[in-house]
């Protein structure tokens, strides 16, 4: 066997599978390491949003507005279900609808394509918003939804059909030396090496990692079902979220909104909870999540953090009876103060990591520019 390519690709989540993906099309023999069987890392742990609201204006939106033009192409190629159905930013309080209005009027000459609508257009959106003192919302229409773990799995085999994508999964990458790539099992040649491992700072090139602001993050999330069949139509949150994402932190009204909130409950803030309601083609929710940060994840999950996520989300949806059928946590990279981390720790290597909570969203957007460059 030719154990030779062009482009290693070391990981198999959403990064891994993007840069495989925009490589492959330019016509480069590419061969892709993944140390598990299948990817079950971050990229098969969220909600499968598509989300450029959540990026500000510039290099972030401008990536997650082509990835998203990126994912709809995938899809309809490799067959899996893909949901154009936008978002709606609820707010129940004067703060979150100043934010909202100040949002509209910062960034009304960018790439969002979004408006407000009143309390009645916003139930015209999503049946399930509770009416009780709602303002109004935030509706944006470039958000989407795939159901990850059906993507993640189905896009290397696509990329193998389509393309010729070799895939090595079960392979652990021991060690790089270009052009000689190692893992427990085989020995391979590649001109060039793309690092796309994610959360594993310790394998490959630790010392590189040490030199950089990146922890790891772990978040809870829930699936569940309701007794009566429901679409939620857009992807639903509320005024926490407005916190989370820095598309909305030169909003004047931010701070009192922070405040207010901080005095509600310490909660909030202590577990990093924002609340996004998402919903798969089975009609199945998607509920998270929480924010802990550290080197070291610990592996228990918290019961309590599940209940104030539920509890939150039963104060802007109005679902009947829910029915928790998983719970899990994912772990993804963090990197303080910037995106994303591309360095090159030796010639004809590169490491691509730091996406954040955000690797759908921005992954086949950075790809295209990183794959560009090479």
């Amino acid at each position: 066997m030719d154990r030779s390519a062009d482009i290693a690709i070391v990981g198999g989540g959403i990064v891994g599978l993007a840069h495989a993906y925009m490589a492959l099309r330019k016509g480069y023999k590419v061969v892709l390491f993944e140390r598990e069987q299948f990817a079950v890392g971050a990229s098969v742990r969220n909600f499968g949003l598509v989300w450029p609201i959540g990026q500000q204006p510039g290099v972030g939106l401008d990536r997650a507005l082509r990835a998203r033009q990126h994912w709809h192409e995938v899809a309809a190629q490799a067959g899996f279900w893909i949901k154009s159905n936008g978002s709606l930013h609820l707010a129940y309080h004067e703060d979150e609808w100043s934010v909202l209005q100040e949002f509209m009027e910062l960034y009304k000459d960018t790439g969002y394509q979004c408006r407000l609508l009143n309390a009645s257009e916003v139930v015209d959106k999503s049946p399930v918003v509770r009416k009780d003192n709602l303002y109004g919302g935030l509706w944006s229409e470039t958000e989407g939804t795939v159901y990850a773990r059906e993507a993640i799995r189905r896009i290397p085999l696509w990329l193998q059909e389509k393309y010729g994508l070799i895939l090595r999964f079960g392979h652990v990458v021991t060690e790089v030396d270009v052009p000689h790539i190692k893992t427990a099992r085989e020995s391979w040649r590649a001109e060039k090496v793309l690092i796309c491992s994610g959360a594993d700072f310790e394998t490959l090139y630790p010392a590189i990692y040490d030199q950089h602001p990146l922890s790891k993050c772990k978040l809870q999330m829930m699936k569940a079902v309701t007794d009566k069949p429901v679409s939620i139509g857009p992807t639903l949150c509320a005024g926490l979220t407005l916190r989370h994402y820095a598309a909305f932190g030169k909003c004047p009204s931010l701070k009192k909104l922070d405040a207010r909130y901080d005095q509600q409950s310490e909660e909030f803030k202590k577990h990093g909870i924002h609340v996004l309601l998402a919903q798969n083609e089975a009609g199945e929710l998607i509920i998270g999540d929480s924010h802990h940060y550290s080197k070291t994840v610990e592996p228990f999950d918290s019961e309590h953090v599940n209940d104030v996520i539920i509890n939150y989300l039963n104060s802007f949806t109005n679902l009947g009876n829910l029915k928790i059928t998983e719970r899990w946590h994912g772990i993804y990279p963090k990197l303080q103060g910037n995106i994303s981390l591309v360095v090159e720790p030796e010639p004809n290597v590169t490491i691509i990591n730091g996406l954040g909570g955000a690797g759908m969203s921005l992954s086949f957007g950075l790809a295209e520019e990183i794959i560009e460059r090479l």
